[in-house]
């Protein structure tokens, strides 16, 4: 193909990113920290130029470039608009967090940038390179933006562990993907599954290198039990920085997952499904159990996010249509519940503290009942309480995997989200039947209360009349399957 007949517009988005990113990143560098919000602004500014670009590129069909290896189809182009807004809520909520904690940097915000684009890469890469490159592109970015904190000795130990974790992860992943070349002769993700369902592929690589590939893409899910880095990462980590992980990142991984089981090894789905059934099982159940101990928020929310994990792999491994449009949903839910629980944390927090513990929530209703409304829609939502969004995104993973036979695995989601139910609850407890503690309610920007209460309620909205969104994610996997099944 010669570059005449190269077409840019697929990949048109992450252009303009990288574009602007370098931008951002030269200009930053003649910018004093007192007019560092200019490269917050221009942030905000370049995720609305990449929406805007998606919008106006988006079409009912899967269009590709660069030889094939990259793909815009409508599941990717859903992803990347929720990942534009889940960053930029991120950066709307962090912005005072930042300036009180000496991370209101520009790399700060070019890492993040930088963090993004690896991924839309992900989320639109249709060949295991490009998949990897993407993948390798957000987790350096997440690396440093860790250790951005210098004089912080647990950031600095969480980047660490992140670092020497995710390269294992990384290179089981890489050496899964080589088996699969050495199986079928080809990195294109539909070659790939061609091969397998015609019958052409070696069928002992082509399990061995599953096996590989799940275990890589499992750790960066956090399902158990490949889960050890959550915790800690979560923990040490600034708060500003451990929304940026918890967040965003969990579309791109879904997408990810779905890319590569479902588009790649959808006829081997039988040599995976129970792989990702054990890996269900484990993390609903550590998950929901280990959290009950917690009494650091943080490291509360860590393990609830290797719980939700587990009930995104339901939907999953259920390998149907219906099973992959209930795990789009749910993380799309996820990341706003998600943003909804960590923004309040982040609101309460100033210049000297930082809100992490259940004591620090204690009697928030007395000092601030709108806040404790707040946070009680993200709680009751993850906890699958009707009628917040996480009960419908709940029963949609759930009904995916009794419809194709798994009641049982259903039943022990419904079981572990009613153990989950108890810290959940215990955090509404906290606000609303204790004394009040000693510490005030931070004066917070106009526009984080204003973004953190659209967020909120958005639950509950998301929750009475779920069909909105839901069609969105029916019509995109619809239409990206239906060509995979032609191809």
């Amino acid at each position: 193909m010669s570059w005449a007949d190269l077409n840019l517009m697929p990949a048109l988005p992450e252009i303009f990113l990288l574009t602007a990113l370098s931008v951002i990143l030269v200009l930053d560098l003649f910018l004093s920290d007192a007019k560092r919000g200019i490269t917050y602004g221009l942030t905000l500014l370049t995720l609305l130029g990449c929406a805007v670009l998606t919008l106006t590129t988006w079409v009912p069909y899967p269009e590709t470039t660069f030889s094939g290896m990259f793909v815009d189809d409508p599941v990717s182009d859903l992803a990347k608009i929720g990942l534009y807004i889940a960053v930029a809520v991120t950066l709307v909520y962090t912005r005072q967090y930042a300036d009180n904690h000496g991370i209101f940097k520009g790399e700060y915000y070019t890492l993040t940038l930088f963090s993004l684009l690896g991924m839309m890469v992900m989320v639109s890469s249709s060949h295991f390179l490009t998949l990897y490159i993407g993948l390798e592109l957000l987790s350096l970015a997440l690396y440093a933006l860790i250790a951005l904190k210098r004089d912080s000795t647990p950031a600095l130990e969480a980047a660490m562990k992140y670092f020497v974790l995710g390269a294992l992860a990384s290179g089981m992943l890489l050496y899964g993907m080589s088996m699969l070349y050495g199986a079928t002769g080809s990195l294109f993700l539909v070659e790939v599954a061609n091969d397998i369902a015609s019958g052409q592929a070696n069928s002992m690589l082509v399990v061995f290198g599953i096996v590989f590939v799940v275990a890589g893409l499992a750790f960066k899910l956090g399902a158990v039990p490949f889960h050890m880095w959550v915790p800690d990462v979560y923990h040490g980590s600034p708060t500003a920085i451990t929304l940026m992980i918890g967040a965003a990142p969990k579309i791109a991984a879904m997408v990810f997952v779905w890319r590569i089981l479902a588009q790649g090894l959808g006829a081997a789905v039988a040599d995976w499904q129970m792989m990702l059934v054990v890996l269900a099982v484990l993390s609903m159940a550590l998950g929901n159990i280990t959290a009950i101990a917690q009494t650091n928020l943080k490291r509360m929310f860590a393990y609830s996010t290797v719980s939700h994990m587990g009930f995104l792999l339901v939907g999953i491994l259920a390998g149907t249509e219906a099973g992959y449009t209930a795990a789009l949903f749910y993380i799309l839910v996820y990341v706003l519940m998600s943003l909804a629980g960590f923004g309040i944390l982040l609101l309460l927090s100033r210049a000297g503290f930082d809100c992490e513990t259940l004591d620090d929530l204690k009697g928030l209703n007395q000092k601030n009942s709108w806040y404790a409304l707040l946070m009680l829609f993200a709680m009751f939502s993850m906890a699958g309480i009707p009628p917040l969004a996480g009960f419908y995104a709940k029963f949609a993973v759930l009904k995916a995997a009794v419809d194709v036979g798994l009641v049982w695995l259903a039943v022990v989601g419904v079981v572990f989200s009613l153990v989950g139910a108890f810290y959940y609850l215990r955090v509404v407890k906290c606000m609303y039947f204790d004394e009040p503690n000693d510490e005030p309610v931070p004066a917070a920007r106009p526009d984080m209360k204003l973004v953190l209460s659209l967020n909120a309620v958005a639950l509950l909205v998301l929750g009475v009349v779920p069909d909105s969104l839901l069609t969105l994610c029916v019509d995109a996997m619809k239409q990206s399957l239906s060509v995979v099944a032609g191809a």
